[in-house]
């Protein structure tokens, strides 16, 4: 069952044209489908859309003008003009001959050095807007949970389970029990034998991933405290957290998509969860730390064997 998804607000700014086809892939999953026609038709044609009003392109989709309004307010504009007027500039930019965005701010053209700042500035602006819409109760809930957790397993696909490694092998550091499961069967398998004072961590930028979502739901039937780590609070996953920490939802393109942009906020995320659990169990978890850095010390200086 899709969710209700949530559309702008009016403190947002609309995002750039060359972003709307990077944007319409990110939120199709939660869309309805009457809504995935409606987006799936402005992305890939964007000047014969831009001529059509909103009565045409609501006949075109085979939808209603109250669909094609709301399609327009959750990708970012405030009303169906607005929109229109996006796709006039996106379907301008086309036409002209100029080089291809492969982020909303880099073109396939720009000097490298120019790619470096760009990608500097926009990597700074993630982890600020990320540290700017994180709920510290949620977190401090969160950080609590897993400071006293028996067992913490955390779930994650693709470019978010390398984020849900580096989360498992910080814990581990420090000398609590933590695992992270990127097969999905053995996610679930796992997730039946977790219990109350248990800890179940997902991570999921869309909040629509279901290889995620399945083991959080099993280890919240189970009793475990959950945690969703998220670019989408009003995803499904959140049905099954009882703690939500929000990511930053970035820009994204062809050649720079989501599983990098998000991955920046995730590490953030993740960064603060591990230093907060630290903090909590720091009698316990400096030892813990010495320890394998001493483990692994002759591995960084063979000669001190």
């Amino acid at each position: 069952m899709t969710r209700d998804v949530k559309e702008i607000s009016s403190g947002e700014s609309p995002p750039a044209p060359a972003a709307l086809a990077a944007k319409v892939r990110t939120l199709a999953p939660s869309m309805t489908r009457s809504m995935q026609l409606v987006a799936e038709a402005v992305a890939g044609d964007p000047a014969g859309c831009a001529a059509l009003t909103v009565t045409g392109l609501a006949e075109l989709t085979g939808t209603s003008e109250a669909t094609v309004v709301r399609t327009a307010r959750l990708l970012g504009y405030p009303g169906y003009r607005d929109l229109r007027l996006a796709l006039a500039g996106l379907a301008a930019h086309q036409e002209s001959g100029r080089a291809p965005a492969v982020t909303a701010d880099i073109a396939v053209d720009d000097p490298i050095a120019d790619v470096v700042a760009k990608l500097a500035h926009d990597e700074q602006q993630t982890l600020a807007d990320t540290a700017a819409g994180l709920d510290t109760v949620q977190l401090g809930a969160a950080v609590a949970a897993a400071s006293t957790a028996r067992r913490i397993d955390v779930y994650g696909v693709g470019a978010s389970s390398l984020v849900g490694q580096d989360l498992a092998q910080k814990l581990l550091r420090i000398g609590l029990i933590a695992h992270a499961h990127t097969d999905p069967h053995l996610a679930v398998t796992n997730a039946v034998q977790l219990r109350s004072g248990d800890v179940a961590i997902a991570i999921t930028h869309s909040g629509s991933t279901g290889d995620v979502i399945e083991p959080l739901r099993v280890a919240f039937d189970r009793g475990a405290t959950t945690i969703a780590i998220t670019g989408r609070p009003d995803g499904p996953v959140t049905q099954y957290a009882d703690h939500v920490l929000t990511t930053s939802t970035a820009r994204e393109s062809e050649l720079r998509p989501a599983a990098m942009s998000s991955r920046t906020s995730q590490l953030l995320v993740v960064d603060c969860l591990f230093i907060g659990v630290a903090q909590r169990t720091y009698e316990t978890a400096a030892p813990a730390l010495a320890a394998s850095y001493e483990a692994l010390a002759h591995r960084h200086n063979p000669r001190s064997r």
